[in-house]
Order: structure tokens, then sequence, then C-alpha cells
């Protein structure tokens, strides 16, 4: 059987560690097989905010986005895609440096001769969904720097119960 660790604090109304958990499950219930991190591959990746969009010159449908990744950090500009990008709109955005779900370690990169500093994120490539046609707009009070998985309440841990 399998059991979420934020499905238990509901429950008990009140934050657990996963791994006391799991040993006292295993002390008065059943032996506890494992303890599994959720989206750890999602690490990286953090709410900013885009406080300016402007088209870019060489590409019709290529937006420059100016960023602010949070943390006291300067703006940085990331050449963007997605047609729902907004001034003021709070999304995913993986840093340079960032590792992303399927491994893929993200690069300062030119795009039609800009430079992008990063990248802002659709469901699909934070692995949390099949849509691609927009980059995922986030509906939080996190400040900007937040990591992503702490921002939506997506930090988790399978507790994996051995039932006879």
């Amino acid at each position: 059987m399998i059991v979420s660790r934020r499905w238990l604090e509901a429950l008990l109304g009140r934050s657990i560690d996963p791994r006391e958990a799991a040993e006292c499950l295993t002390l008065h219930a059943a032996a506890v097989d494992a303890v599994v991190p959720l989206h750890l591959d999602l690490g990286d990746v953090l709410v900013a905010r885009v406080v300016e969009v402007r088209k870019h010159p060489d590409a019709d449908r290529l937006s420059l986005c100016l960023v602010d990744p949070g943390g006291g950090a300067p703006p940085v500009e990331v050449v963007c895609g997605a047609p729902n990008v907004q001034t003021g709109k709070v999304y995913p955005y993986a840093p340079v440096g960032a590792v992303l779900p399927g491994g893929l370690k993200l690069e300062r990169k030119k795009i039609r001769g800009v430079e992008s500093n990063g990248m802002l994120l659709s469901a699909k490539e934070l692995g949390l969904g099949a849509d691609h046609s927009g980059i995922l707009e986030l509906d939080t009070a996190a400040p900007p720097g937040t990591r992503f998985i702490d921002a939506v309440g997506i930090a988790d841990h399978q507790i994996v119960i051995d039932v006879p």
C-alpha cells in the first residue's frame, strides 16, 4: 500500500517527517518498505515573475522576457516562444544550470541571435501533464525565487507499506 505524506499531514492536522512516520508505522502497524521523495527532478525550478515582455527582433513567434528570478538577483532576459506570456504574471522558471525532468541541463543559449538565460516552463516540460500550448501560469502568492515544488505544494513523499 502506498500512502502520501501530505495525505497523512491532512489527516493528522500537522506536519510530519516522512522518516519518523515510517518508523512509527513500522513499530505500531506494518513494516514500511520505502520512503520515496516525489518530484525531486523539479528541485531546480523556481517561481519567477515576468516584469517585461517585448517582441523578439528577429522572430515573429518569440518574445524577449525580462524575468525576476528572486533572491535579490537582478532580472534576466529569457527568450520565450509561448503565446500566453504576460507582464506581471508568475511562471515556473528554470535558470541556467537547472536540470529538468528527463535529465536536460539548461545552458545559456543564443536563440535567433539573443542570449536566453533560462526557460519559462509548460506543464509538459515539468512532467506534470501533456499541455505544451503555453507556459504554466501560477496562482501563488509565493515570492520570486521560491522553489516551484514548495510554492505549488507538490513536495511530497510516498510511504510504501508492506501489507500482506
